[in-house]
């Protein structure tokens, strides 16, 4: 009965020896509801077919403008040249005044003369550089409408400066004749209005950054 036991005994170890040997070396079992994912570089695809695509976002840089030495030159050109005009329009009203009051000798009206031509040669000069830029300049969006409104109130400055020397008065019957009197009110109020114009394009360029 003892002997019977024992032999028991020994058989039901060995049972569970094996039995725990073989639950470590078996692997567990595979997870059959897993999914495996193949991903792709711009799509990530499932095995269930569906898909997801990714966006990329793109920052576009603005294109960058540049400019010739030229347009540097004719820049320092157009800025030397509305600094001389400022003198000069100055100087051209105080003579203006003296003729429009009749007290004013022969060398008084030569030297408005020759001061009104020196202000329409620079004023050429700034209209030529100054458009010369402004088309260089037209990719530039930065800036685009201060450039523009300042070339538009010069164009219509030099304008007003073709009206002035057009309306300029005569000297028929004397020194200041019967043109001079019928005609001065208008030569003054069109050439006060035009240096006004390029004067307030002038300060607009410096205060509009």
């Amino acid at each position: 009965m003892i002997l019977t036991l024992a032999t028991l005994s020994f058989l039901l170890s060995t049972q569970v020896t094996d039995t725990v040997a073989d639950s470590r070396d078996t692997p567990p079992p595979l997870d059959s509801t897993r999914s495996v994912v193949y991903l792709r570089p711009a799509t990530f695809r499932g095995v269930m077919g569906t898909e997801t695509r990714v966006t990329d976002t793109v920052t576009q840089r603005r294109r960058a403008v540049e400019y010739s030495d030229w347009y540097y030159r004719r820049l320092t050109i157009h800025k030397v040249a509305s600094y001389t005009t400022i003198p000069l329009y100055v100087t051209e009203y105080i003579l203006g005044n003296k003729l429009f009051d009749g007290d004013a000798s022969s060398s008084v009206k030569s030297a408005h003369s020759a001061v009104a031509t020196g202000i329409g040669v620079l004023f050429g000069v700034n209209t030529v550089t100054g458009a010369w830029n402004w088309w260089d300049s037209r990719h530039e969006s930065e800036g685009r409408a201060r450039r523009t409104t300042h070339a538009a109130l010069m164009l219509a400055a030099g304008a007003g400066f073709v009206a002035t020397a057009a309306l300029a008065p005569g000297d028929e019957g004397g020194d200041f004749g019967q043109g001079y009197n019928d005609d001065r009110s208008k030569h003054r109020a069109v050439a006060i209005t035009s240096m006004g114009v390029s004067l307030a394009s002038y300060l607009m360029m410096y205060l509009w950054k």
